[in-house]
């Protein structure tokens, strides 16, 4: 199960009160595309499961709050793919990377106690809905955005849609 209100706990690279805004616009893209709770989200490439889906109940405040489309699916497709970074691969998000460097997070293996070495990099990208072809193509165009941090480190890209809802994986 990826339950979204976990980001409520907080990771090294996301706070509490962030990682609960970022469930919240997760819940938003999701009931906005028809989807209700315990819905499962496809997870292929790198990983291939599938796993049902939790997140906090939407309100008509929340619904207001995430108004804007854009923003709401970037930071929803955020939430679920950090999830499924720590869940599937086995690394936390450690450090938010500034713009330009071509990633969003710099990841760091789970342990017991966690270490905040940089071990892998995370692009993100979400579509509020869309076919199965523009979810490859929008993998296809991180993976080269990635290319400016390149280095020793895989990268790995997670592209999610919601309204299937699917998550894409793949590794650079």
């Amino acid at each position: 199960m990826l339950d979204l209100n976990q980001l409520g706990d907080g990771l090294p690279a996301i706070t509490p009160s962030f990682g609960k805004a970022l469930a919240e616009a997760a819940g938003v893209c999701l009931e906005s595309q028809g989807q209700a709770q315990m819905t499962r989200l496809t997870i292929r490439g790198h990983v291939s499961v599938e796993r049902p889906l939790v997140w906090p109940q939407v309100t008509e405040q929340t619904r207001r709050t995430w108004n804007d489309t854009e923003e709401a699916t970037e930071y929803g497709a955020t939430g679920i793919a950090v999830l499924i970074a720590r869940q599937e691969l086995g690394y936390f998000a450690v450090e938010r990377s500034p713009k330009g460097t071509g990633i969003d997070y710099w990841l760091g293996e789970e342990s017991d106690s966690i270490s905040l070495e940089r071990k892998a990099r995370l692009e993100i990208s979400g579509i509020r809905n869309g076919s199965s072809n523009m979810v490859r193509n929008r993998v296809r165009e991180k993976l080269r955005q990635a290319t400016p941090s390149d280095g020793p480190l895989p990268a790995f890209v997670i592209v999610v849609e919601f309204g299937t809802p699917l998550a894409e994986v793949q590794m650079k």
